[in-house]
């Protein structure tokens, strides 16, 4: 009984240990990491329903279990590992926030908007920090608006684009039928598609936005008001193979499954889904997480979840396997071509020098399962494989010193 209830423990070491190459000869001993969370009480978009329970700690579980994955492996070598919390209220001032937690530590999972993140990245106190980006996938933030002390692990928007865009072209649905909402990260996911589009060889025949309140949806006729409107919004569209959804506040997309004018997939921000982590994903190992997770927290584990977890064990890698206890060797490793961190995905995923984006494939889920991964079988890079998702080198814009 002993060897199965530590079982994780040794796949998680022998997976990690595989993926990322053999540990530094002489680790740092006896070292205490402060690892820093950074969120703010941001407005969540209403469930769509009672099966879709409301979750309010998104993101911070994930980085408390990743707290103790890195203390799994750390007190083998002397480390320990501690999280600092600081959630802002939704009117209350992250700045302050912000420069308490870096007087802590250097080290911060940030959980923030676009916005949020380069107010605190651009702070003095920042200058020499890691900051992990564990929730915002505007792609601006990979190229103008880049920052030395800011890599991402959340997937770009061009990530997910290309993640889906690839398989549509692998399925020959060539035609897309685009609608999108008008929130911001919206008009960015769209962008994203037709950039995609144009890179891997689909047309987008028509666009269409949708502004649609479906704040009746729980009376006695919801449904009904639904069935309605959907197909007038969506109808005489020109010919197409799939409907590509940009709605990332869940307003309309989840309703036109079973609802267009004309009988096509869905997929984007609804339907079938390009996405770095989901509850359903149970290959590499990834039930191991999944189970641990849901034994720990009692909930699935969520993409927001999923990408916390990811930065914690970030820094957990570069303090055990780089040899150093400064922030400027983990920085210095961290962008080596030796880091790689093992996410349960088959294989080392390594930070992009060029843009600090985290190098990942992409999920492609349904409701119910797992359809694809990305890249897909035929897609080529020079280098690496998932180089082919997202802005490779020769397009960045960022202009990073050095």
């Amino acid at each position: 009984m002993r060897v199965s209830r530590f079982s994780w423990l040794l796949g998680l070491c022998a997976a990690s240990a595989a993926i990322a190459g053999p540990a530094s000869v002489h680790p740092p001993a006896k070292l205490n990491v402060e690892i820093g969370y950074l969120g703010r009480d941001y407005p969540n978009p209403l469930p769509i329903s009672l099966l879709e329970p409301v979750v309010t700690d998104q993101g911070l579980q994930g980085a408390r279990v990743g707290i103790s994955d890195n203390l799994a492996t750390g007190r083998f070598l002397g480390q320990s590992y501690h999280l600092d919390e600081k959630i802002t209220a939704r009117d209350g001032d992250i700045i302050a926030d912000a420069k308490q937690l870096l007087e802590k530590t250097q080290l911060v999972v940030a959980d923030l908007t676009p916005e949020d993140l380069l107010r605190v990245a651009d702070l003095p106190e920042a200058k020499n920090a890691i900051i992990i980006n564990a929730r915002a996938s505007n792609d601006e933030l990979r190229g103008k608006d880049c920052r030395r002390n800011v890599f991402h692990v959340a997937p770009s928007w061009s990530m997910r684009a290309d993640a889906l865009a690839q398989y549509l072209a692998w399925k020959r649905w060539k035609s897309w039928f685009l609608l999108r909402g008008n929130a911001k990260e919206d008009i960015e996911y769209a962008e994203a598609m037709k950039r995609a589009a144009k890179k891997f060889g689909g047309k987008i025949v028509e666009e269409r936005t949708i502004i649609f309140d479906p704040g009746n949806r729980n009376s006695e006729t919801g449904h009904q008001q639904i069935q309605t409107q959907i197909p007038m919004r969506t109808q005489n569209p020109p010919p197409h193979d799939i409907v590509v959804v940009a709605d990332t506040q869940d307003t309309f997309g989840e309703y036109l499954m079973w609802r267009t004018s004309l009988p096509k997939p869905i997929a984007g921000t609804q339907g079938l889904v390009s996405v770095a982590w989901g509850p359903l994903y149970e290959e590499y190992g990834g039930i191991q997480l999944q189970k641990r997770f849901r034994a720990k927290i009692k909930r699935p584990m969520t993409e927001r979840d999923y990408m916390a977890w990811l930065a914690v064990r970030v820094f957990g890698e570069a303090v055990t396997r780089s040899g150093k206890a400064d922030i400027a060797g983990w920085r210095t490793y961290i962008l080596s071509p030796q880091f790689g961190v093992a996410g349960f995905k088959g294989q080392a995923m390594s930070f992009r020098p060029w843009d600090r984006q985290l190098r990942q494939p992409i999920l492609l889920t349904g409701p119910r399962s797992l359809v694809s991964t990305s890249p897909q079988e035929g897609f080529l890079h020079p280098k690496y494989l998932t180089d082919t998702l997202g802005v490779d080198a020769p397009e960045t814009t960022c202009k990073l010193p050095g």
